[in-house]
């Protein structure tokens, strides 16, 4: 009767809850950085649009010789 349990295949409950709580520990530490990634990509992109702005600005201030 031992023999035949130990021959089953597949995953015990212990096991399972140990990737489940590995897979939350690494769950818990990767959000935060990706809000953060985020966060930068944001700023890069306000940057880069405020930079057009200027341009274009200047390009106008160019053909007409004053601010819009």
């Amino acid at each position: 009767m031992l023999n035949k349990i130990r021959n089953r295949k597949g995953f015990t409950l212990i096991e399972l809850l140990i990737v489940v709580a590995i897979i939350g520990i690494l769950a818990a530490v990767a959000i935060p950085q990706f809000a953060a990634y985020r966060m930068r990509g944001y700023n890069s992109a306000a940057t880069s649009d405020i930079k057009n702005f200027k341009s274009a600005m200047e390009a106008y201030f160019a053909d007409n010789s004053a601010y819009p």
